[in-house]
């Protein structure tokens, strides 16, 4: 198995936008629905009703996609914004506003996870490098007292992509769908056991290297 860092899971998905031309929408897109049939298909996870947890970056919009997806095979999903709406990635802001336009709730705060039988964790991606702290702290330890089960998109909150440290503190998750290869944080002790059952999922970004032979 090829685990990568934070850093190569950045060049790579820089390498599949801007040389092979792959959209970022495309990647986001594959990415959710990646999520989305996980959540589907494991027995883990009731999806009576979902609340996706999501940040202002593409990990946060990687989780508004898939609410919306939810979202249209009748799933009752809410998008719990953290953090300032007007400074979100565009690719976040354009995920909120395709979910707006499908009807779902974008909501700045919740009362009582327990009203909700799925959480999805798309708080903070791979590229997080400093601890948690404030009210996204506050958050991750509700996350983790609802004893709620948790899909992770990409890399629990709060796990460091490289080293598999937790910062501070970090969700702690039932399963999570990890894009295009395993992180190196994954396959250290705490990461391991933060994550849950991992699954990979090959949403179209690969090692520049392995495509030589398309680049000659």
């Amino acid at each position: 198995m090829t685990y990568i860092s934070a850093e190569q899971s950045r060049l790579f998905d820089d390498f599949a936008i801007n040389k092979m031309g792959i959209s970022s929408v495309v990647l986001m897109e594959r990415a959710a629905l990646a999520v989305y049939r996980r959540l589907l298909e494991s027995p883990n996870f009731s999806l009576k009703k979902v609340l996706v947890i999501a940040g202002t970056g593409n990990n946060g919009g990687d989780g508004a996609a898939v609410a919306r997806l939810l979202h249209l095979r009748g799933i009752s999903a809410t998008i719990w914004l953290l953090g300032d709406r007007q400074k979100a990635s565009i690719e976040m802001q354009r995920q909120l506003t395709i979910a707006e336009n499908y009807g779902l709730s974008v909501v700045s705060s919740v009362d009582d996870l327990k009203n909700y039988s799925t959480i999805v964790d798309a708080i903070f991606g791979v590229g997080l490098s400093r601890d948690i702290k404030g009210k996204f702290a506050q958050v991750v330890e509700q996350i983790n007292q609802s004893a709620i089960p948790v899909m992770a998109v990409d890399i629990p909150t709060g796990i460091h992509a490289d080293n598999g440290q937790v910062m501070a503190i970090a969700v702690k998750a039932t399963e999570t769908v990890t894009m295009s290869y395993n992180k190196l944080g994954l396959a250290e002790k705490t990461g391991q056991a933060f994550a849950g059952l991992v699954t990979i999922s090959d949403i179209g970004v690969y090692d520049p290297n392995s495509l030589k032979r398309y680049l000659d």
